[in-house]
Protein backbone atom coordinates (compact mmCIF):
# COMPACT_ATOMS: atom_id res chain seq x y z
CA UNK A 1 0.00 0.00 0.00
CA UNK A 2 2.68 2.53 -0.88
CA UNK A 3 1.00 4.46 -3.49
CA UNK A 4 -2.62 6.78 -2.46
CA UNK A 5 -3.76 5.25 -5.31
CA UNK A 6 -3.69 1.72 -3.89
CA UNK A 7 -4.87 2.85 -0.65
CA UNK A 8 -7.96 4.26 -1.68
CA UNK A 9 -8.41 1.46 -3.87
CA UNK A 10 -7.91 -0.43 -0.47
CA UNK A 11 -10.98 1.56 1.13
CA UNK A 12 -12.95 0.36 -1.74
CA UNK A 13 -12.42 -2.88 -1.94
CA UNK A 14 -13.11 -3.18 1.68
CA UNK A 15 -16.37 -1.79 0.49
CA UNK A 16 -15.33 1.35 3.42
CA UNK A 17 -17.79 3.70 1.79
CA UNK A 18 -20.65 1.49 3.20
CA UNK A 19 -18.90 1.79 6.92
CA UNK A 20 -18.96 5.59 5.77
CA UNK A 21 -22.42 6.02 4.75
CA UNK A 22 -23.42 3.70 7.99
CA UNK A 23 -22.07 5.92 10.46
CA UNK A 24 -23.40 9.07 8.69
CA UNK A 25 -26.66 7.31 8.88
CA UNK A 26 -26.81 6.12 12.65
CA UNK A 27 -25.55 10.09 12.78
CA UNK A 28 -28.65 11.24 11.28
CA UNK A 29 -31.02 8.74 12.91
CA UNK A 30 -29.10 9.62 16.49
CA UNK A 31 -29.65 13.34 15.73
CA UNK A 32 -33.48 12.93 14.87
CA UNK A 33 -34.05 10.33 17.25
CA UNK A 34 -33.05 13.32 20.09
CA UNK A 35 -34.95 16.33 18.46
CA UNK A 36 -38.46 13.93 17.85
CA UNK A 37 -38.02 13.04 21.79
CA UNK A 38 -37.08 16.32 23.10
CA UNK A 39 -40.66 17.68 21.20
CA UNK A 40 -42.82 15.05 21.93
CA UNK A 41 -42.21 14.47 25.83
CA UNK A 42 -43.05 16.02 28.56
CA UNK A 43 -40.24 17.43 30.51
CA UNK A 44 -40.30 15.44 33.61
CA UNK A 45 -40.20 12.14 31.13
CA UNK A 46 -37.35 13.45 29.54
CA UNK A 47 -35.75 14.21 32.41
CA UNK A 48 -36.20 10.31 33.22
CA UNK A 49 -35.11 9.38 30.19
CA UNK A 50 -31.96 10.99 30.17
CA UNK A 51 -31.03 10.01 33.92
CA UNK A 52 -31.52 6.31 32.94
CA UNK A 53 -29.82 6.95 29.45
CA UNK A 54 -27.02 8.15 31.28
CA UNK A 55 -26.27 5.57 33.40
CA UNK A 56 -26.42 3.20 30.19
CA UNK A 57 -24.40 5.02 28.51
CA UNK A 58 -21.68 3.67 31.20
CA UNK A 59 -22.39 0.22 31.06
CA UNK A 60 -22.11 -0.09 27.49
CA UNK A 61 -18.85 0.60 26.64
CA UNK A 62 -18.45 -3.33 28.95
CA UNK A 63 -20.85 -5.15 26.81
CA UNK A 64 -19.75 -8.49 27.00
CA UNK A 65 -16.75 -7.13 29.22
CA UNK A 66 -15.30 -6.42 26.00
CA UNK A 67 -14.98 -9.34 24.09
CA UNK A 68 -16.91 -7.68 20.83
CA UNK A 69 -13.33 -5.48 20.68
CA UNK A 70 -11.29 -8.31 21.36
CA UNK A 71 -13.19 -10.42 18.33
CA UNK A 72 -11.90 -7.76 16.37
CA UNK A 73 -8.67 -7.41 17.20
CA UNK A 74 -7.13 -11.33 17.65
CA UNK A 75 -9.79 -12.65 14.52
CA UNK A 76 -7.54 -10.70 12.62
CA UNK A 77 -4.63 -12.09 13.44
CA UNK A 78 -6.07 -15.26 13.37
CA UNK A 79 -4.64 -17.45 10.56
CA UNK A 80 -7.69 -19.30 9.03
CA UNK A 81 -11.44 -19.28 8.84
CA UNK A 82 -11.83 -22.06 11.35
CA UNK A 83 -9.93 -20.35 13.71
CA UNK A 84 -12.02 -17.26 13.36
CA UNK A 85 -14.99 -19.29 13.63
CA UNK A 86 -13.70 -20.89 17.42
CA UNK A 87 -12.60 -17.37 18.50
CA UNK A 88 -16.18 -15.91 17.75
CA UNK A 89 -18.24 -19.11 19.20
CA UNK A 90 -15.81 -18.65 22.47
CA UNK A 91 -15.99 -15.16 22.89
CA UNK A 92 -19.67 -15.18 22.05
CA UNK A 93 -20.84 -17.45 24.92
CA UNK A 94 -18.23 -15.81 27.60
CA UNK A 95 -19.26 -12.60 26.52
CA UNK A 96 -22.88 -13.17 26.77
CA UNK A 97 -22.44 -14.75 30.29
CA UNK A 98 -20.46 -11.53 31.06
CA UNK A 99 -23.20 -9.41 29.78
CA UNK A 100 -26.18 -10.89 31.63
CA UNK A 101 -24.73 -10.22 34.94
CA UNK A 102 -23.84 -6.67 33.36
CA UNK A 103 -27.55 -6.22 32.87
CA UNK A 104 -28.45 -7.62 36.51
CA UNK A 105 -26.15 -5.33 38.18
CA UNK A 106 -27.66 -2.53 35.53
CA UNK A 107 -31.22 -3.20 36.32
CA UNK A 108 -30.76 -3.31 40.20
CA UNK A 109 -29.52 0.65 40.23
CA UNK A 110 -33.27 0.97 39.23
CA UNK A 111 -33.68 0.66 43.39
CA UNK A 112 -31.12 3.09 44.04
CA UNK A 113 -33.86 5.50 42.06
CA UNK A 114 -37.31 4.34 42.63
CA UNK A 115 -38.09 5.87 45.90
CA UNK A 116 -37.37 9.29 44.16
CA UNK A 117 -38.64 8.87 40.85
CA UNK A 118 -41.65 5.75 40.88
CA UNK A 119 -41.64 5.45 37.23
CA UNK A 120 -37.86 5.25 37.17
CA UNK A 121 -38.29 1.37 37.48
CA UNK A 122 -39.92 0.87 34.18
CA UNK A 123 -37.04 2.59 32.06
CA UNK A 124 -34.39 0.56 33.82
CA UNK A 125 -36.36 -2.65 33.25
CA UNK A 126 -36.35 -1.64 29.07
CA UNK A 127 -33.07 -0.47 29.15
CA UNK A 128 -32.01 -3.30 30.43
CA UNK A 129 -33.29 -5.54 27.91
CA UNK A 130 -31.76 -3.11 25.32
CA UNK A 131 -28.64 -3.91 27.11
CA UNK A 132 -28.86 -7.71 26.34
CA UNK A 133 -29.73 -6.70 22.63
CA UNK A 134 -26.71 -3.98 22.60
CA UNK A 135 -24.57 -7.24 23.22
CA UNK A 136 -25.86 -8.92 19.89
CA UNK A 137 -25.63 -6.16 18.08
CA UNK A 138 -21.91 -5.31 19.21
CA UNK A 139 -20.75 -8.87 18.09
CA UNK A 140 -22.73 -9.49 15.23
CA UNK A 141 -20.91 -6.44 13.83
CA UNK A 142 -17.51 -7.29 15.20
CA UNK A 143 -17.87 -10.60 13.44
CA UNK A 144 -18.37 -9.06 10.29
CA UNK A 145 -15.66 -6.46 10.37
CA UNK A 146 -13.47 -9.38 11.36
CA UNK A 147 -14.44 -11.58 8.86
CA UNK A 148 -13.76 -8.32 6.64
CA UNK A 149 -17.35 -8.06 5.07
CA UNK A 150 -17.95 -4.38 5.79
CA UNK A 151 -20.94 -4.13 3.63
CA UNK A 152 -22.64 -6.84 5.90
CA UNK A 153 -21.60 -4.77 8.65
CA UNK A 154 -23.05 -1.74 7.07
CA UNK A 155 -26.30 -3.11 6.45
CA UNK A 156 -26.63 -4.29 9.88
CA UNK A 157 -26.03 -0.68 11.46
CA UNK A 158 -28.79 0.70 8.77
CA UNK A 159 -31.53 -1.45 9.69
CA UNK A 160 -31.22 -1.45 13.50
CA UNK A 161 -30.84 2.33 13.40
CA UNK A 162 -33.04 3.42 10.90
CA UNK A 163 -36.01 1.04 11.58
CA UNK A 164 -35.01 1.73 15.16
CA UNK A 165 -35.93 5.44 14.45
CA UNK A 166 -39.07 4.61 12.42
CA UNK A 167 -40.49 1.92 15.20
CA UNK A 168 -39.48 4.89 18.18
CA UNK A 169 -41.48 7.34 15.86
CA UNK A 170 -44.16 5.79 15.47
CA UNK A 171 -44.80 3.69 19.20
CA UNK A 172 -44.04 7.16 20.58
CA UNK A 173 -46.83 9.13 18.71
CA UNK A 174 -49.13 6.30 19.41
CA UNK A 175 -47.86 5.04 23.35
CA UNK A 176 -45.83 8.54 24.48
CA UNK A 177 -42.77 7.92 26.47
CA UNK A 178 -43.50 3.65 26.88
CA UNK A 179 -43.86 3.66 22.96
CA UNK A 180 -40.30 5.13 22.82
CA UNK A 181 -39.05 2.85 25.46
CA UNK A 182 -40.66 -0.64 23.20
CA UNK A 183 -38.54 0.49 20.31
CA UNK A 184 -35.51 1.65 21.67
CA UNK A 185 -35.39 -2.40 23.43
CA UNK A 186 -36.39 -4.00 20.16
CA UNK A 187 -34.26 -2.39 18.00
CA UNK A 188 -30.88 -3.82 18.45
CA UNK A 189 -32.47 -7.61 18.30
CA UNK A 190 -33.45 -6.31 14.78
CA UNK A 191 -29.35 -7.53 14.69
CA UNK A 192 -30.37 -11.13 15.41
CA UNK A 193 -31.14 -12.02 11.32
CA UNK A 194 -27.41 -11.95 11.08
CA UNK A 195 -27.06 -13.97 14.09
CA UNK A 196 -24.89 -17.57 13.15
CA UNK A 197 -26.60 -20.17 15.29
CA UNK A 198 -22.91 -22.14 15.18
CA UNK A 199 -22.25 -19.14 18.31
CA UNK A 200 -23.90 -20.92 20.92
CA UNK A 201 -21.99 -24.54 19.86
CA UNK A 202 -19.37 -24.86 22.52
CA UNK A 203 -15.83 -24.86 21.73
CA UNK A 204 -12.28 -26.75 22.55
CA UNK A 205 -10.51 -23.56 23.21
CA UNK A 206 -6.89 -24.30 20.96
CA UNK A 207 -5.96 -20.27 19.84
CA UNK A 208 -2.70 -19.60 19.53
CA UNK A 209 -3.85 -16.45 21.73
CA UNK A 210 -4.12 -17.07 25.95
CA UNK A 211 -7.37 -16.06 27.53
CA UNK A 212 -5.70 -13.73 29.57
CA UNK A 213 -3.62 -11.60 27.09
CA UNK A 214 -7.62 -11.92 25.24
CA UNK A 215 -9.99 -10.72 27.92
CA UNK A 216 -6.65 -8.10 29.13
CA UNK A 217 -7.04 -6.47 25.45
CA UNK A 218 -11.20 -6.70 25.98
CA UNK A 219 -10.84 -5.21 29.80
CA UNK A 220 -8.77 -2.18 28.29
CA UNK A 221 -10.76 -1.86 25.33
CA UNK A 222 -14.05 -1.37 27.66
CA UNK A 223 -12.44 1.15 30.12
CA UNK A 224 -10.98 3.26 27.36
CA UNK A 225 -14.27 3.68 25.65
CA UNK A 226 -15.83 4.79 28.49
CA UNK A 227 -13.22 7.18 29.18
CA UNK A 228 -13.46 8.00 25.76
CA UNK A 229 -16.96 8.79 26.42
CA UNK A 230 -16.36 10.41 30.04
CA UNK A 231 -13.59 13.00 28.58
CA UNK A 232 -16.26 14.17 25.65
CA UNK A 233 -19.24 14.91 28.44
CA UNK A 234 -16.32 15.98 31.41
CA UNK A 235 -16.27 19.56 29.40
CA UNK A 236 -20.09 19.67 29.83
CA UNK A 237 -19.93 18.98 33.42
CA UNK A 238 -17.19 21.06 34.34
CA UNK A 239 -18.25 24.08 32.14
CA UNK A 240 -21.39 24.07 34.19
CA UNK A 241 -19.90 23.74 37.41
CA UNK A 242 -17.51 26.78 36.63
CA UNK A 243 -20.15 29.08 34.58
CA UNK A 244 -24.11 28.14 34.71
CA UNK A 245 -26.32 26.49 31.99
CA UNK A 246 -26.43 29.83 29.47
CA UNK A 247 -22.72 29.02 29.11
CA UNK A 248 -23.26 25.43 28.67
CA UNK A 249 -25.82 26.55 26.25
CA UNK A 250 -23.87 27.94 24.16
CA UNK A 251 -20.97 25.39 23.96
CA UNK A 252 -23.03 22.94 22.84
CA UNK A 253 -23.59 25.09 20.36
CA UNK A 254 -20.40 25.68 19.40
CA UNK A 255 -18.93 22.16 19.63
CA UNK A 256 -22.04 19.99 17.91
CA UNK A 257 -20.72 20.35 14.42
CA UNK A 258 -17.22 20.46 14.95
CA UNK A 259 -17.18 17.38 17.22
CA UNK A 260 -19.06 15.06 14.90
CA UNK A 261 -16.72 16.03 12.12
CA UNK A 262 -14.06 13.07 13.19
CA UNK A 263 -16.72 10.31 11.64
CA UNK A 264 -14.63 10.75 8.43
CA UNK A 265 -11.66 9.32 10.10
CA UNK A 266 -13.50 6.70 11.92
CA UNK A 267 -14.95 5.59 8.73
CA UNK A 268 -11.44 4.50 7.58
CA UNK A 269 -10.24 3.26 10.99
CA UNK A 270 -13.26 0.78 11.04
CA UNK A 271 -13.10 -0.15 7.56
CA UNK A 272 -9.06 -1.06 7.79
CA UNK A 273 -8.72 -1.72 11.29
CA UNK A 274 -8.67 -5.71 10.74
CA UNK A 275 -6.13 -5.52 7.93
CA UNK A 276 -3.89 -2.99 10.17
CA UNK A 277 -4.28 -5.76 13.16
CA UNK A 278 -3.14 -8.32 10.64
CA UNK A 279 -0.10 -6.48 9.96
CA UNK A 280 0.89 -5.22 12.80
CA UNK A 281 4.24 -6.15 12.56
CA UNK A 282 5.08 -5.41 9.29
CA UNK A 283 7.07 -1.49 9.56
CA UNK A 284 6.75 -1.07 5.94
CA UNK A 285 2.93 -1.47 5.97
CA UNK A 286 2.30 0.41 9.09
CA UNK A 287 4.15 3.84 8.03
CA UNK A 288 2.53 3.65 4.25
CA UNK A 289 -0.41 3.72 5.98
CA UNK A 290 0.12 6.73 7.86
CA UNK A 291 1.67 8.27 5.29
CA UNK A 292 -1.66 7.84 2.63
CA UNK A 293 -3.60 8.52 5.90
CA UNK A 294 -2.44 12.24 5.88
CA UNK A 295 -2.13 12.38 2.14
CA UNK A 296 -6.02 12.10 2.32
CA UNK A 297 -6.81 14.04 5.68
CA UNK A 298 -4.75 16.79 5.69
CA UNK A 299 -6.32 18.27 2.75
CA UNK A 300 -9.57 17.36 4.29
CA UNK A 301 -8.73 18.86 7.57
CA UNK A 302 -7.83 22.32 5.81
CA UNK A 303 -10.88 22.79 3.70
CA UNK A 304 -12.90 22.04 6.71
CA UNK A 305 -11.27 24.64 8.67
CA UNK A 306 -10.72 27.53 6.00
CA UNK A 307 -14.34 26.97 5.12
CA UNK A 308 -15.52 26.75 8.31
CA UNK A 309 -13.66 29.76 9.60
CA UNK A 310 -14.92 31.92 6.51
CA UNK A 311 -18.53 31.13 7.00
CA UNK A 312 -18.71 30.57 10.84
CA UNK A 313 -20.91 33.02 11.01
CA UNK A 314 -23.66 31.61 8.63
CA UNK A 315 -23.49 28.23 9.44
CA UNK A 316 -24.24 29.47 13.12
CA UNK A 317 -26.99 31.48 12.16
CA UNK A 318 -28.79 28.91 10.07
CA UNK A 319 -28.12 25.98 12.04
CA UNK A 320 -29.05 27.51 15.39
CA UNK A 321 -30.29 31.06 15.12
CA UNK A 322 -28.60 34.28 15.25
CA UNK A 323 -28.99 34.87 19.32
CA UNK A 324 -25.85 31.99 18.86
CA UNK A 325 -23.22 34.04 16.45
CA UNK A 326 -21.29 35.19 19.83
CA UNK A 327 -19.83 31.56 19.50
CA UNK A 328 -18.25 32.18 16.22
CA UNK A 329 -14.88 32.58 17.22
CA UNK A 330 -15.25 29.35 19.83
CA UNK A 331 -16.49 27.32 16.76
CA UNK A 332 -13.79 28.14 14.73
CA UNK A 333 -11.42 26.91 17.53
CA UNK A 334 -13.48 23.50 17.96
CA UNK A 335 -12.93 23.04 14.40
CA UNK A 336 -9.54 23.40 14.55
CA UNK A 337 -9.52 21.08 17.76
CA UNK A 338 -11.01 18.51 15.66
CA UNK A 339 -9.47 18.43 12.66
CA UNK A 340 -6.35 17.76 14.75
CA UNK A 341 -7.84 14.99 16.69
CA UNK A 342 -8.21 13.21 13.35
CA UNK A 343 -4.82 13.68 12.24
CA UNK A 344 -3.52 12.59 16.07
CA UNK A 345 -5.66 11.27 18.59
CA UNK A 346 -8.29 9.37 16.37
CA UNK A 347 -5.29 7.73 13.80
CA UNK A 348 -3.11 7.15 16.59
CA UNK A 349 -5.53 5.94 19.07
CA UNK A 350 -6.90 3.33 16.47
CA UNK A 351 -3.12 2.30 15.66
CA UNK A 352 -1.99 1.66 18.92
CA UNK A 353 -5.60 -0.43 19.68
CA UNK A 354 -4.81 -2.40 16.46
CA UNK A 355 -1.26 -3.21 17.07
CA UNK A 356 -2.25 -4.48 20.79
CA UNK A 357 -0.68 -1.75 22.56
CA UNK A 358 -4.29 -1.26 24.29
CA UNK A 359 -3.07 -0.43 27.46
CA UNK A 360 -1.58 2.66 26.50
CA UNK A 361 -4.67 3.77 25.62
CA UNK A 362 -6.17 3.61 28.49
CA UNK A 363 -3.16 5.44 30.28
CA UNK A 364 -3.75 8.07 27.60
CA UNK A 365 -7.60 8.59 28.37
CA UNK A 366 -7.03 8.72 32.02
CA UNK A 367 -4.06 11.91 31.37
CA UNK A 368 -6.73 13.23 28.76
CA UNK A 369 -9.39 13.54 31.74
CA UNK A 370 -6.62 15.00 34.44
CA UNK A 371 -5.49 17.44 31.59
CA UNK A 372 -9.09 18.82 30.84
CA UNK A 373 -9.28 19.68 34.59
CA UNK A 374 -6.39 21.05 35.22
CA UNK A 375 -6.82 23.37 31.96
CA UNK A 376 -10.44 24.38 32.54
CA UNK A 377 -9.46 25.39 36.30
CA UNK A 378 -7.13 28.03 34.87
CA UNK A 379 -9.35 28.65 32.04
CA UNK A 380 -12.71 28.61 31.89
CA UNK A 381 -13.85 30.80 34.71
CA UNK A 382 -12.39 33.34 32.49
CA UNK A 383 -13.03 33.02 29.20
CA UNK A 384 -15.91 31.10 29.54
CA UNK A 385 -16.98 28.94 26.38
CA UNK A 386 -13.38 29.81 24.34
CA UNK A 387 -11.70 28.59 27.50
CA UNK A 388 -13.84 25.83 27.70
CA UNK A 389 -12.45 25.32 23.78
CA UNK A 390 -8.95 26.20 23.99
CA UNK A 391 -8.56 23.62 27.26
CA UNK A 392 -10.25 20.73 25.11
CA UNK A 393 -8.77 21.45 21.72
CA UNK A 394 -4.99 21.63 24.45
CA UNK A 395 -6.16 18.29 25.86
CA UNK A 396 -6.29 16.64 22.94
CA UNK A 397 -3.12 17.38 21.33
CA UNK A 398 -1.43 16.72 24.01
CA UNK A 399 -2.23 13.49 24.31
CA UNK A 400 -2.26 12.89 20.52
CA UNK A 401 0.86 14.17 19.85
CA UNK A 402 1.70 11.51 23.03
CA UNK A 403 0.23 8.65 21.25
CA UNK A 404 1.88 9.35 17.89
CA UNK A 405 5.23 9.31 19.97
CA UNK A 406 4.25 5.80 21.26
CA UNK A 407 3.15 4.73 18.05
CA UNK A 408 6.83 5.32 16.91
CA UNK A 409 8.50 4.52 19.92
CA UNK A 410 6.75 0.80 18.93
CA UNK A 411 7.46 1.43 14.89
CA UNK A 412 10.97 2.07 16.14
CA UNK A 413 11.33 -1.40 17.26
CA UNK A 414 10.10 -3.72 14.46
CA UNK A 415 12.39 -4.75 12.14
Amino acid sequence: MKSLKDFISAFFANKGQHVFLSLLITKICAFSGSLFMIRILPEKDFGLLSIVASVFAIFAPFSGFGSPQSLIRFGSLSSSEEEKEQLSSYLFRKGFLYQVILSIIFFLLAFVYVSHYHHIFYIFFFFTVRLIGFYFLTHIQADRRMFLKNKEFAMVNNVVNISGLVMMIVFSMLWGLYGYLIANAISPFLSLFWFKKSSWKAVNFSLKFTKKEIWSFALHASVTALLSDAFFSADILLLNYFKNESVVANYKVALLIPANITFLALSFMQSDYPVIAKNYRNRSFLTNYIINYYKIFIPISLVILISGSLLNTFIIKVFFGKQYIDNAFAFTLLLGVFCGSMLLRNLYGNMLSAVGLMKRNTFYSILSLILLAIFSYVWVPQYGVVGMAVSLGTALTLVGFLMMFSFFTYLRKLK
